[in-house]
């Protein structure tokens, strides 16, 4: 009997020496977790003036400012509050506290002189520059901290914003937390190719590392409140903002990449009137032509939809001729648009964003390889022929 509960008690030890628990362990009590980080070029907000008045300064060059956004708000404390970056009322539930330097780490080591508690970015959903900042700044010396840091998660995906970038992480709605809000917006690409694929930190880092150019989704604000519009495009060899996309533009990328499968094309008809298709499906095919001994590309994109909306009162939108008619103003649309977004990244921008260089390589590896270096430049100079195919399947509900 006493050899068996000795038995029994070595056993319930050795269990107990396996159920260890994590030795770096943080209580989240103690932390301060920030969901938001919006950069902005270097100008110091009315409590940093403040702050830096009475001696709180120490070497530094104001080079980018820096706003974390803090959940929930009455988890710290702290100066933050009262900074032009913050919350539109004491019962938000987020603080942002803002911060102006030339070292984004230093900055957020800063922040330990104002909250009670050490700022972790594991939860860290979005960061959003501002196109000023990348003017003057390349996206590699602005990622790179965020790119090193272990606490942040390679997956935080990363927005432009046409103004000021601590804008997009305001909120007038009450109980919204903004730096959630855009990340969930993301989810509304089953109804909109204007919303593109979100480009993550993982993502980013291998673009910046080939030098290959990239388009990144761009957000404006206005009142509180927070929109996608267009795009903003990183040149691969400089690293810096040299252009935007419009929201038009923006769709036709989607289809090109074969991201985007849904959408709206409007145009007008015979009768200047409004009529509106609606993508059921789409698919687009690339493919590298040498024929000739010179590079070229023929772009095949397929479409299938419902006529959803049309204001011409006098014809039966289901009519045979009608839908024939149709279905040739909406080509000949789309390939208006497909044609201005090619001629801004061909002529305006010199920007390879849509995948032809990926295709080249998988297509034509040989001669890829001796582009890579110079891609963008050759793929401005390469000829581009766009092939539409569209067609009208269904008429929606309608009474005769």
């Amino acid at each position: 009997m006493c050899r068996r509960r000795f038995f029994l008690m070595l056993c319930c030890l050795m269990l107990l020496a396996t159920q260890t628990s994590c030795w770096s362990s943080k209580e989240i009590e103690d932390l301060a977790l920030y969901s938001g980080l919006a950069l902005d070029t270097g100008e110091p907000t009315v409590t940093e003036q403040a702050l830096e008045d009475q001696g709180a300064t120490y070497p530094k060059r104001n080079t980018i400012t820096a706003t974390i956004q803090l959940v929930p708000a009455n988890s710290v404390g702290g100066t933050g509050r009262q900074s032009s970056s913050s919350s539109s009322s004491s019962d938000a539930p987020y603080l942002n506290v803002t911060g102006t330097g030339d070292s984004l780490l230093e900055i957020f080591r800063q922040y330990s002189l104002r909250l009670d508690r050490p700022i972790i970015g594991h939860h860290l959903k979005v960061i959003v520059v501002t196109t000023e900042l990348l003017k003057q700044q390349k996206i590699n010396q602005l990622m790179d901290f965020v790119l090193r840091d272990n606490d942040i998660r390679p997956s935080t995906m990363v927005f432009l914003s046409q103004g000021q970038a601590v804008e997009t992480l305001v909120s007038k709605q009450k109980n919204q937390i903004p730096s959630f809000h855009i990340r969930d917006m993301i989810h509304n690409q089953r109804r909109t190719s204007k919303v593109l694929d979100p480009v993550i930190l993982s993502k980013m880092d291998a673009l910046m590392y080939s030098k290959r150019s990239f388009a990144l989704q761009n957000l404006v604000t206005a009142n509180g409140e927070v929109e996608f519009s267009g795009a903003g495009i990183i040149k691969g060899d400089t690293g810096y903002w040299v252009g935007m996309l419009n929201q038009e533009d923006t769709e036709c990328l989607s289809w090109l990449t074969n991201e985007g499968k849904t959408g709206v094309i409007k145009t007008y008809d015979w009768n200047n009137q409004p009529m509106t298709y609606e993508m059921k499906a789409m698919k687009s095919k690339i493919t590298a032509n040498t024929d000739g001994g010179n590079l070229a590309f023929d772009v095949k994109v397929t479409t299938e939809g419902r006529l959803s909306e049309t204001w011409n009162a006098e014809e039966y939108p289901s009519a045979t001729q009608h839908a024939q008619k149709a279905e040739k103003l909406f080509r000949e649309k789309l390939e208006q648009m497909m044609q201005a977004l090619m001629q801004k990244l061909q002529s305006d921008y010199k920007a390879d964003v849509a995948g032809f260089g990926e295709r080249l390589s998988i297509q034509k590896p040989a001669l890829w390889r001796k582009s890579e270096d110079h891609w963008d430049d050759v793929f401005s100079r390469t000829p581009i022929h766009i092939n539409v195919e569209l067609k009208i399947t269904e008429f929606g509900s309608f009474t005769d």
